[in-house]
């Protein structure tokens, strides 16, 4: 090697036959820095971050879990909702109406206005005893103010007792009517006295005092009667008068 031949320096261009060609070894060093720098900052973010606990993965199956049950079952329940929805509607009508009735009435000191009962006598027929106001004695007395019946016989007529003032024992289901006591029924039958004692349990309608009946028969006055609606008898007290609509020979005094 001859004595005036210099080592080559690396950070030079290096001469070849075909040309410089230069080579950036600081260029390589630096590329490689950034990347090893990146790999320490995001070993570093993983390192920091906690893995969860098992309370905290506890935590997360249940809600999964909830969630998977809940999401369903909110779904069906609107589907629902909008299927029942008319049939809700007609309760809250139904409802608000019987609210509106309700208010209707009023309580002032043990007195009920626009009382009413209803039951079903021994034949399963049902029967309605209403009142203008009712003040409640006991547990088993009801004094009533304008009471009316309303029941059926055993043949289906309607039936129809009032008066001015009146008892009810509802566990004997016992009325007991004075004052101005009217029966109406529906085949034109009206009678009328001053008293009359029913047992709408039994269908049975009696009175010791005087009576007064008009009808398609004609006109009868007696001194008490006793009426059964489910078997259809009447039995009248004398001395009484009976007048027959066709009777052409004058009233006839009849006892019975």
């Amino acid at each position: 090697m001859p004595d005036d031949q210099t080592p080559h320096d690396p950070t030079q261009p290096k001469e070849t036959g075909t040309g410089a060609r230069v080579e950036r070894q600081d260029f390589k060093r630096s590329a490689t820095s950034v990347k090893r720098q990146r790999e320490v900052i995001e070993a570093a973010i993983v390192t920091a971050r906690k893995a969860p606990g098992q309370k905290e993965l506890a935590r997360r199956q249940a809600t999964l879990k909830w969630a998977k049950w809940l999401l369903p079952s909110l779904a069906l329940l609107l589907l629902g909702s909008i299927a029942i929805w008319p049939e809700i509607d007609r309760l809250m009508n139904a409802n608000r109406a019987a609210l509106t009735e309700v208010t209707r009435l009023k309580i002032e000191s043990g007195n009920l206005e626009g009382a009413v009962y209803r039951s079903v006598d021994v034949h399963g027929r049902p029967y309605m005893i209403t009142a203008k106001t009712a003040h409640q004695i006991n547990e088993d007395r009801i004094d009533l103010i304008n009471p009316a019946a309303d029941t059926l016989s055993q043949g289906g007529e309607w039936l129809y007792l009032q008066s001015e003032q009146g008892v009810y024992m509802q566990h004997e289901q016992l009325l007991d009517l004075k004052d101005e006591v009217t029966l109406y029924r529906d085949d034109g039958l009206m009678m009328r006295g001053p008293i009359a004692d029913v047992s709408m349990h039994d269908g049975v309608i009696a009175s010791d005092s005087w009576v007064h009946a008009e009808g398609p028969f004609g006109v009868l006055d007696a001194k008490g009667y006793w009426l059964s609606q489910h078997e259809g008898i009447a039995q009248f007290r004398g001395p009484g008068r009976f007048i027959l609509n066709d009777d052409r020979n004058g009233p006839h005094d009849k006892a019975s």
